[in-house]
């Protein structure tokens, strides 16, 4: 029990610190380079923090032949995510995040309610994915890959031509002067592989202390191993608050949520018994659903722009947010309990 209980706060130890290095370099490159912190949290650091989910995907389907497991995880990630979003608010004190974030989320927020509609199709119609498919992968994942590039070239070109706009070289050059691109994107990547490597290992780590603890045939275990997965996602997203890079937070969650359905459709290449999303159970589509719901609501968040807190805690779509991951997160238990 010590043993693993000393791996994994080692694991949370390592994750906090380079986590924390990660948006602080990731905001010197998205500055150097002129990507834009939405961009680099969006494309970039969404995709070294989400880098587990898409491990422990490949790990289910190809080891353990449990696809329930990987569309499951991946999911679940997106709905934790969001509700990551929303807790946000709580470190965020100005105003509502999503208020503060830029507008050109709303285009990464818009594909990625795209990708959750053609998962969640694929899963409530089972039979139609079963029937459609191309080789053993289902037809929704082409798609499901082809909209990932699509959101990817269109946020890049949107941010690129917003940079045009709006800011000029000197203002640019004002912005971490004495750092050279070459130091940041060294330190960028050192921290950006111990994230990868730990939140790899945390997973496992984390699964052996819920069995210690005799939480493995419990909903228990499966929430708390699923809440320690967000970790890397958790820290980012902490550590740009912290220096005030809104749209690197706000486009790393979002990021996830749109990479993570990407890794569907990767999961599903690797899963050779046939198309992923007719071969596991029809409750995953009511995470998907869960997921579509949320995300709609960040949208009219982002589009409505609200200028206080309620209660000034929360934003009112923060607080829907995190009561609707509250009622998913009964509703988990009691299924488990029953």
């Amino acid at each position: 029990m010590g043993s693993v209980w000393l791996q994994f706060t080692l694991c949370l130890a390592a994750i906090a610190v380079s986590g924390t290095q990660l948006s602080r370099w990731g905001d010197v490159l998205a500055e150097k380079t002129g990507l834009g912190r939405s961009w680099m949290g969006l494309a970039v650091v969404a995709a070294i923090t989400s880098l587990p989910e898409l491990v422990s995907g490949l790990s289910a389907v190809t080891w353990v032949k449990v696809p329930d497991v990987a569309v499951g995880n991946l999911l679940g990630a997106c709905v934790l995510n969001l509700l990551l979003l929303a807790l946000s608010d709580l470190i965020y004190p100005p105003a509502p995040l999503l208020t503060a974030a830029a507008r050109g989320h709303l285009i990464a927020a818009g594909f990625a309610l795209i990708l959750l509609a053609v998962i969640g199709l694929a899963l409530t119609l089972p039979a139609a994915a079963g029937t459609f498919r191309l080789g053993h992968v289902g037809a929704s994942t082409p798609l499901l890959l082809a909209c990932y590039l699509l959101a990817m070239q269109a946020t890049f070109r949107f941010h690129r031509r917003e940079r045009r706009e709006y800011l000029s070289k000197e203002e640019e050059a004002q912005l971490y002067p004495h750092v050279s691109l070459n130091t940041a994107l060294a330190n960028f990547c050192l921290h950006a592989l111990v994230v990868v490597v730990m939140a790899t290992w945390l997973p496992r780590v984390a699964t052996g202390l819920a069995q210690a603890l005799e939480w493995h045939l419990s909903a228990v275990g499966t929430i708390f191993v699923a809440l320690v997965t967000t970790a890397p996602e958790l820290v980012v997203t902490v550590g740009a608050l912290r220096l005030g890079a809104v749209d690197l937070a706000v486009g790393d969650l979002l990021g996830s949520i749109i990479i993570n359905c990407a890794f569907v459709a990767i999961v599903d290449l690797f899963y050779l018994e046939g198309p992923i999303l007719a071969g596991v159970a029809p409750v995953h589509g009511g995470t998907a659903l869960l997921a579509l719901l949320m995300t709609g609501i960040a949208v009219a968040e982002m589009t409505y722009r609200p200028q206080h807190k309620t209660m000034r805690v929360l934003s009112l779509g923060a607080f829907v947010l995190v009561f609707l991951y509250g009622v998913h997160l009964y509703v988990q238990i009691m299924a488990a309990a029953g």
